[in-house]
């Protein structure tokens, strides 16, 4: 049958940081990507404050990771302390802290990812509202209202990145399950008045209050919570229970003042507001990540009860649906290549709602039971492997994807290892790699029929931690060698690995 000519590949709806990582990560791929964005214009406003966790390993293996740093406040760097709920978490007494963080406002972070959509050749449109869609066999109608007056636009595909209050979801009849917590959040990014002094660890001495820690501090009426962002800027949170009159209205400065007040008891001085906002926290998942032509990536597929990890997954949301996307668009995609979007992503965002609930948890309670909770887990943390192990957890650096065979290697499923990374040598282009460790000739034979998707490498490791790994344009590993592993088990195995993720093989005819 012959497919109608679109007007883009796929139509994208939202350039926050997912909608854009997704356009430069299919243009990489070669895909046309068309991108629609109801503001007019790009933010000013920092809704979030960096990056940290798995994704800095993407961005560096993309070789992105430098121009963010050059536009950052600093290098990324590991993360000495993290507030998980309201218990403090120090990783400083480790030798290799288990998360990192790059301090960058989203603004600076789209105006990057903007960039780069646009240098790869993405048509990115702002003030461009999408209104509806109609969906068949050949692809998707969008209907947009620009400021010139109506249009319609056509594409394969239709990916809904536009938030958490995705119009794209609801018409595409996908349902968002899970809660809406009653705590009230107001948040201010602000700086403080020369009659508060800053200690050298952070801490505050505020007239008329006295001492106030960085981190969190529970009092009676509620939660108060103080960080700097930057030498001069510094968030403060209140968190309360009880209703809010105007809870759409803006936040002002005297409501956020009054909040401080009820929570502390007392004044905090402000110098100049950046930004004020008041949310509550939502924990919530999509019952799935596609609906036929229409995919959902971002806050529009999950919503964490936790900062600091929305912005994080999104991105790698992005880096796992692009290249399965322009596999199907180009036609090789082996079967169900494009549903295991879903099964990763929303096994990957599960591992996230299950830390970001426990912090719930942590942070909810006052009665006595809780306050022995927070005690035993805060005591837990003073041992090194716990540490680790929530690190990990919070930093997504334990995720593995299920592996199609329960028997397969213990790296199958998980990011690629640094090491196996830097063998590489970045992989601009996001191809697929075979990566041969341990000079087998016969592996690299397997792939032959392959080369015109799969790149092949070899590299000489010390400990390497395979013989070979078929790594996968995310930087997930779909297939390894088992150290020594002999050829009957190997090849059979790789051949399996290499058509299960990049389809059949080239005919002779085709064979570079």
């Amino acid at each position: 049958m012959r497919v109608p000519e679109m007007d883009a590949d796929v139509i994208v709806v939202g350039a926050g940081p997912t909608g854009l990582m997704l356009a430069g990560e299919l243009r990489l791929a070669g895909v046309r990507p068309l991108v629609l964005e109801r503001q007019p214009r790009l933010p000013d406003v920092p809704k979030a404050n960096g990056l940290g966790g798995q994704v800095l390993r993407l961005l560096d293996h993309r070789g992105l990771l430098d121009r963010f740093e050059a536009a950052a406040a600093g290098p990324s760097h590991p993360a000495p302390r993290y507030p998980f709920g309201d218990v403090h978490v120090d990783f400083s007494g480790l030798a290799e802290p288990p998360l990192r963080g790059l301090t960058l406002p989203q603004p600076e972070l789209e105006r990057l990812l903007d960039e780069r959509a646009r240098d790869f050749g993405a048509d990115v449109r702002r003030g461009q509202e999408v209104v509806g869609f109609t969906e068949d066999d050949a692809g998707v109608g969008a209907d947009v209202r620009g400021p010139d007056g109506p249009y319609r636009v056509t594409a394969r595909y239709l990916v809904g990145c536009d938030g958490g209050y995705s119009r794209i979801r609801e018409l595409a009849g996908i349902p968002f399950p899970g809660t809406t917590y009653p705590e009230v959040n107001r948040l201010g990014q602000v700086t403080l008045a020369d009659s508060v002094t800053r200690s050298a660890d952070g801490d505050l001495d505020v007239p008329g209050l006295g001492p106030v820690r960085t981190g969190f501090t529970r009092t009676a009426t509620g939660l108060f919570g103080f960080g700097p962002l930057d030498e001069q800027v510094v968030l403060v949170l209140t968190t309360e229970d009880g209703p809010v009159e105007a809870d759409d209205a803006p936040l002002t400065e005297a409501e956020f003042q009054d909040s401080v007040r009820r929570v502390l008891g007392g004044t905090l001085p402000l110098g100049r507001v950046v930004r004020l906002s008041r949310y509550r926290m939502q924990a919530r998942q999509a019952e799935r990540y596609r609906a036929g032509r229409v995919l959902l990536a971002g806050d529009a597929a999950h919503l964490f009860p936790s900062t600091g990890v929305g912005l994080n997954a999104g991105l790698l949301d992005a880096a796992n649906l692009a290249w399965k996307l322009a596999a199907d668009l180009a036609g090789w995609a082996p079967p169900g290549l494009l549903d295991t979007y879903d099964a990763e992503r929303r096994h990957a965002g599960a591992r996230t709602m299950l830390h970001t609930q426990a912090q719930v948890a942590l942070r909810r309670g006052r009665d006595d039971a809780a306050v022995a909770l927070r005690e035993v887990f805060q005591e837990l943390l003073t041992d090194e492997q716990p540490l680790l192990r929530l690190g990990a957890l919070i930093a997504g650096t334990d995720l593995r994807y299920p592996p199609p065979d329960p028997g397969a290697h213990v790296l199958t499923g998980t990011f690629a290892p640094d090491v196996a990374l830097r063998a590489v040598g970045g992989a601009d282009a996001a191809r697929p790699v075979l990566l041969d460790l341990a000079d087998r000739p016969d592996l690299r034979e397997v792939a032959g029929p392959w080369r015109h998707r799969v790149d092949v490498r070899t590299a000489e490791l010390p400990d390497r931690p395979a013989d070979a790994l078929l790594i996968r344009p995310d930087a997930h590993v779909a297939w390894a060698a088992t150290t020594g592993e002999p050829a009957a088990t190997a090849e059979p195995a790789l051949r399996a690995a290499l058509s299960r993720w990049f389809g059949a093989p080239a005919s002779p005819a085709d064979a570079p």
